[in-house]
Protein backbone atom coordinates (compact mmCIF):
# COMPACT_ATOMS: atom_id res chain seq x y z
CA UNK A 1 0.00 0.00 0.00
CA UNK A 2 1.16 3.59 -0.74
CA UNK A 3 0.22 6.37 1.27
CA UNK A 4 0.93 10.00 0.33
CA UNK A 5 0.37 11.74 3.95
CA UNK A 6 0.57 15.57 4.75
CA UNK A 7 1.13 17.66 7.60
CA UNK A 8 -0.49 21.05 7.03
CA UNK A 9 0.77 23.42 9.66
CA UNK A 10 0.11 27.51 9.30
CA UNK A 11 4.03 27.65 7.94
CA UNK A 12 4.86 24.56 6.00
CA UNK A 13 2.74 21.84 4.75
CA UNK A 14 5.40 18.43 5.31
CA UNK A 15 4.32 15.59 3.42
CA UNK A 16 5.82 11.92 2.68
CA UNK A 17 5.23 8.36 1.10
CA UNK A 18 4.20 6.00 3.57
CA UNK A 19 4.76 1.87 2.73
CA UNK A 20 2.30 -0.75 4.27
CA UNK A 21 5.34 -1.03 7.19
CA UNK A 22 4.83 2.49 8.01
CA UNK A 23 8.07 3.94 7.13
CA UNK A 24 8.41 6.98 5.57
CA UNK A 25 10.43 8.02 2.68
CA UNK A 26 10.32 11.04 0.10
CA UNK A 27 9.73 13.50 2.63
CA UNK A 28 9.37 16.90 1.52
CA UNK A 29 7.79 20.39 2.63
CA UNK A 30 6.41 23.58 1.27
CA UNK A 31 5.50 26.88 2.23
CA UNK A 32 1.63 26.86 4.00
CA UNK A 33 0.96 30.57 2.44
CA UNK A 34 -1.98 30.52 4.49
CA UNK A 35 -3.20 33.67 4.78
CA UNK A 36 -4.04 32.50 0.99
CA UNK A 37 -6.88 30.34 2.98
CA UNK A 38 -8.51 27.30 2.64
CA UNK A 39 -9.19 26.58 -0.58
CA UNK A 40 -5.77 27.64 -2.18
CA UNK A 41 -3.81 25.53 0.46
CA UNK A 42 -6.56 22.21 -1.12
CA UNK A 43 -5.75 22.99 -4.21
CA UNK A 44 -2.18 23.08 -3.65
CA UNK A 45 -2.58 19.42 -2.04
CA UNK A 46 -4.28 18.19 -4.91
CA UNK A 47 -1.53 19.40 -7.21
CA UNK A 48 1.31 17.59 -5.51
CA UNK A 49 -1.38 14.25 -5.11
CA UNK A 50 -1.87 14.45 -8.68
CA UNK A 51 1.82 14.90 -9.28
CA UNK A 52 2.81 11.20 -8.15
CA UNK A 53 1.29 7.70 -9.15
CA UNK A 54 0.05 4.49 -8.03
CA UNK A 55 -1.43 6.64 -4.36
CA UNK A 56 -3.74 3.93 -2.76
CA UNK A 57 -4.48 6.51 0.51
CA UNK A 58 -4.40 10.04 1.26
CA UNK A 59 -3.76 10.70 4.63
CA UNK A 60 -4.29 14.25 6.09
CA UNK A 61 -2.86 15.75 9.52
CA UNK A 62 -4.06 19.86 9.58
CA UNK A 63 -4.24 22.74 12.12
CA UNK A 64 -7.99 23.35 13.22
CA UNK A 65 -10.66 21.26 14.79
CA UNK A 66 -12.14 18.23 12.44
CA UNK A 67 -14.75 15.78 12.55
CA UNK A 68 -12.54 13.20 10.88
CA UNK A 69 -15.12 10.37 10.01
CA UNK A 70 -16.83 12.79 7.46
CA UNK A 71 -13.12 14.77 7.06
CA UNK A 72 -14.86 17.94 7.45
CA UNK A 73 -13.00 21.34 9.28
CA UNK A 74 -15.29 22.14 11.34
CA UNK A 75 -13.49 25.77 12.86
CA UNK A 76 -9.89 27.16 12.08
CA UNK A 77 -8.88 30.48 13.51
CA UNK A 78 -7.81 33.19 11.40
CA UNK A 79 -4.81 31.71 11.00
CA UNK A 80 -6.14 30.16 8.15
CA UNK A 81 -8.96 31.63 6.49
CA UNK A 82 -11.66 30.72 4.77
CA UNK A 83 -11.13 27.28 6.39
CA UNK A 84 -13.94 26.54 8.50
CA UNK A 85 -16.43 24.25 7.14
CA UNK A 86 -14.21 23.03 4.58
CA UNK A 87 -14.84 19.41 3.42
CA UNK A 88 -11.90 18.09 2.82
CA UNK A 89 -12.19 14.77 2.41
CA UNK A 90 -14.75 14.89 0.08
CA UNK A 91 -13.40 17.56 -2.06
CA UNK A 92 -10.19 15.31 -2.71
CA UNK A 93 -11.70 12.32 -2.97
CA UNK A 94 -14.28 13.86 -5.65
CA UNK A 95 -11.16 15.22 -7.58
CA UNK A 96 -8.71 12.29 -7.59
CA UNK A 97 -10.88 9.65 -6.39
CA UNK A 98 -8.26 8.24 -3.63
CA UNK A 99 -9.53 7.65 -0.44
CA UNK A 100 -8.71 10.18 2.11
CA UNK A 101 -8.80 10.49 5.70
CA UNK A 102 -8.11 13.98 7.65
CA UNK A 103 -7.10 14.55 11.00
CA UNK A 104 -6.87 17.53 13.09
CA UNK A 105 -2.90 17.69 14.18
CA UNK A 106 -2.50 17.40 17.60
CA UNK A 107 -5.00 14.39 17.22
CA UNK A 108 -2.53 12.86 14.84
CA UNK A 109 0.62 13.03 16.85
CA UNK A 110 -1.95 11.62 19.54
CA UNK A 111 -2.45 8.74 17.02
CA UNK A 112 1.07 8.23 15.89
CA UNK A 113 2.39 7.99 19.51
CA UNK A 114 0.14 6.09 20.57
CA UNK A 115 0.90 3.00 17.64
CA UNK A 116 4.56 3.70 17.35
CA UNK A 117 5.99 6.05 19.63
CA UNK A 118 6.10 6.97 23.73
CA UNK A 119 2.95 5.64 23.97
CA UNK A 120 3.05 2.60 22.49
CA UNK A 121 0.59 -0.32 24.21
CA UNK A 122 -0.77 2.45 26.53
CA UNK A 123 -5.00 2.46 26.45
CA UNK A 124 -5.01 5.86 28.00
CA UNK A 125 -3.12 8.93 27.90
CA UNK A 126 -3.03 12.76 27.42
CA UNK A 127 -1.09 14.66 24.58
CA UNK A 128 0.37 17.98 24.69
CA UNK A 129 1.63 20.47 22.28
CA UNK A 130 3.57 23.34 22.86
CA UNK A 131 4.25 25.77 20.14
CA UNK A 132 2.91 28.84 18.89
CA UNK A 133 -0.74 28.01 21.38
CA UNK A 134 -1.47 24.85 23.29
CA UNK A 135 -2.71 22.25 21.37
CA UNK A 136 -3.96 18.46 23.04
CA UNK A 137 -5.40 15.22 22.52
CA UNK A 138 -7.63 12.70 24.68
CA UNK A 139 -6.61 9.04 24.28
CA UNK A 140 -8.60 7.04 26.31
CA UNK A 141 -9.70 3.03 26.12
CA UNK A 142 -7.32 2.80 23.14
CA UNK A 143 -9.06 5.60 20.99
CA UNK A 144 -9.23 9.33 20.62
CA UNK A 145 -12.23 10.80 22.60
CA UNK A 146 -13.13 13.66 20.32
CA UNK A 147 -16.51 15.12 22.39
CA UNK A 148 -19.66 16.18 20.87
CA UNK A 149 -18.61 18.45 18.79
CA UNK A 150 -15.17 17.35 17.61
CA UNK A 151 -13.30 19.71 19.59
CA UNK A 152 -12.20 18.00 22.45
CA UNK A 153 -8.87 18.76 24.22
CA UNK A 154 -8.26 22.50 23.71
CA UNK A 155 -6.26 22.59 26.43
CA UNK A 156 -4.65 25.60 25.65
CA UNK A 157 -7.76 27.45 26.64
CA UNK A 158 -8.73 25.97 29.78
CA UNK A 159 -8.35 28.70 32.38
CA UNK A 160 -4.89 28.86 34.41
CA UNK A 161 -5.42 33.07 35.66
CA UNK A 162 -9.23 33.88 36.00
CA UNK A 163 -9.57 37.37 34.71
CA UNK A 164 -5.75 37.29 33.14
CA UNK A 165 -4.30 37.96 29.96
CA UNK A 166 -6.52 38.66 26.74
CA UNK A 167 -6.16 35.34 24.67
CA UNK A 168 -6.88 35.50 20.93
CA UNK A 169 -9.95 32.93 21.77
CA UNK A 170 -11.55 36.15 22.81
CA UNK A 171 -11.12 34.48 26.40
CA UNK A 172 -9.11 35.83 29.29
CA UNK A 173 -6.38 33.71 31.64
CA UNK A 174 -5.97 30.75 28.78
CA UNK A 175 -2.99 28.28 29.92
CA UNK A 176 -1.80 29.19 26.36
CA UNK A 177 -1.28 32.77 27.10
CA UNK A 178 1.34 31.41 30.12
CA UNK A 179 2.83 28.39 28.75
CA UNK A 180 2.89 28.43 25.25
CA UNK A 181 6.66 28.94 23.82
CA UNK A 182 5.63 32.25 22.23
CA UNK A 183 4.54 33.42 26.20
CA UNK A 184 8.03 32.61 26.89
CA UNK A 185 9.53 34.40 24.08
CA UNK A 186 7.35 37.03 24.44
CA UNK A 187 8.48 37.25 28.37
CA UNK A 188 12.08 36.55 27.50
CA UNK A 189 12.30 39.93 24.71
CA UNK A 190 10.77 41.88 27.42
CA UNK A 191 14.03 41.67 29.25
CA UNK A 192 16.42 40.83 26.84
CA UNK A 193 18.70 43.18 25.33
CA UNK A 194 17.97 41.72 21.86
CA UNK A 195 15.20 39.63 20.09
CA UNK A 196 15.80 35.64 20.83
CA UNK A 197 13.95 32.95 19.72
CA UNK A 198 12.97 29.78 21.67
CA UNK A 199 16.09 27.99 20.85
CA UNK A 200 18.35 31.28 21.07
CA UNK A 201 17.03 31.50 24.44
CA UNK A 202 18.43 27.79 25.87
CA UNK A 203 21.97 28.56 24.32
CA UNK A 204 24.18 28.29 26.93
CA UNK A 205 25.68 32.23 27.29
CA UNK A 206 21.38 33.15 27.61
CA UNK A 207 20.39 30.40 30.16
CA UNK A 208 23.65 31.49 32.54
CA UNK A 209 22.18 35.22 32.50
CA UNK A 210 19.75 35.10 35.90
CA UNK A 211 16.96 37.28 35.01
CA UNK A 212 16.52 34.86 31.96
CA UNK A 213 17.07 31.68 34.00
CA UNK A 214 14.29 33.28 35.87
CA UNK A 215 12.00 34.00 33.49
CA UNK A 216 12.26 30.21 32.25
CA UNK A 217 11.63 29.04 35.07
CA UNK A 218 8.69 31.02 36.08
CA UNK A 219 7.58 29.48 32.76
CA UNK A 220 8.17 26.41 33.20
CA UNK A 221 6.31 26.43 36.90
CA UNK A 222 3.13 27.89 34.41
CA UNK A 223 3.40 24.59 32.67
CA UNK A 224 3.73 22.60 35.76
CA UNK A 225 -0.19 24.13 36.49
CA UNK A 226 -2.12 23.25 33.93
CA UNK A 227 -0.27 19.66 33.85
CA UNK A 228 -1.40 19.58 37.60
CA UNK A 229 -5.04 20.35 36.35
CA UNK A 230 -5.04 17.99 33.25
CA UNK A 231 -3.35 15.20 36.10
CA UNK A 232 -6.22 15.53 38.99
CA UNK A 233 -9.08 15.58 35.68
CA UNK A 234 -8.07 12.60 34.12
CA UNK A 235 -6.06 10.68 36.28
CA UNK A 236 -4.00 9.73 33.02
CA UNK A 237 -0.97 6.81 33.55
CA UNK A 238 1.06 8.71 30.80
CA UNK A 239 1.41 12.41 29.83
CA UNK A 240 3.33 13.27 26.17
CA UNK A 241 5.13 16.12 25.27
CA UNK A 242 5.25 17.36 22.10
CA UNK A 243 6.63 20.47 20.16
CA UNK A 244 9.92 21.78 18.87
CA UNK A 245 10.84 23.67 22.17
CA UNK A 246 10.42 20.13 23.94
CA UNK A 247 14.41 19.17 22.56
CA UNK A 248 15.37 21.54 25.34
CA UNK A 249 16.18 19.08 28.26
CA UNK A 250 16.35 21.50 30.66
CA UNK A 251 12.26 21.96 30.32
CA UNK A 252 11.33 17.96 31.08
CA UNK A 253 13.94 17.80 33.83
CA UNK A 254 12.89 20.56 35.30
CA UNK A 255 9.10 19.56 35.28
CA UNK A 256 10.16 16.06 36.67
CA UNK A 257 11.91 17.31 39.40
CA UNK A 258 9.10 20.16 40.44
CA UNK A 259 5.85 18.61 39.53
CA UNK A 260 5.58 14.99 41.95
CA UNK A 261 5.98 17.34 44.95
CA UNK A 262 2.89 19.62 44.23
CA UNK A 263 0.43 15.98 43.31
CA UNK A 264 -1.75 14.29 45.81
CA UNK A 265 -0.16 10.95 46.33
CA UNK A 266 -2.37 8.52 44.83
CA UNK A 267 -1.81 10.87 41.56
CA UNK A 268 1.90 10.35 41.28
CA UNK A 269 2.31 7.37 39.39
CA UNK A 270 2.39 9.59 36.30
CA UNK A 271 4.78 9.50 33.72
CA UNK A 272 5.49 12.63 31.64
CA UNK A 273 7.62 12.17 28.86
CA UNK A 274 8.21 13.74 25.45
CA UNK A 275 6.90 12.37 22.19
CA UNK A 276 9.61 9.96 20.55
CA UNK A 277 8.88 10.66 16.75
CA UNK A 278 9.58 14.16 16.67
CA UNK A 279 8.15 15.68 13.48
CA UNK A 280 6.88 12.37 11.89
CA UNK A 281 4.00 11.86 14.57
CA UNK A 282 1.44 13.97 12.57
CA UNK A 283 2.18 12.19 9.70
CA UNK A 284 2.59 8.83 10.87
CA UNK A 285 -0.87 8.70 12.82
CA UNK A 286 -3.02 9.54 10.17
CA UNK A 287 -1.49 7.14 7.78
CA UNK A 288 -2.27 4.42 9.96
CA UNK A 289 -5.63 5.59 9.51
CA UNK A 290 -5.82 6.17 6.15
CA UNK A 291 -4.75 2.46 6.28
CA UNK A 292 -8.11 1.30 7.90
CA UNK A 293 -10.23 2.92 4.95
Amino acid sequence: MKILCFDIGGTFIKYALCNEKFELSDKKKVPTNAKDGGQVIIKRIIEIIESYDNIDRVAISTAGQVDSENGIVVYSTDNIPYYTGMMVKSIIENKTGIPTYVENDVNAVALGEARFGAAKGQSDFVSIALGTGIGGAIYLNNKLYKGSTSAAGEIGHMITHAGGKQCTCGGEGCFECYASANALINAVNKISNEPLDAFQIFEKENMSKPEIRSEIDKWIDEIILGLINIIYIFNPPLIVIGGGIMNEDYIIELIDRKIYNRLMENFRNVKIERTKLGGDSALLGVASEAAKL
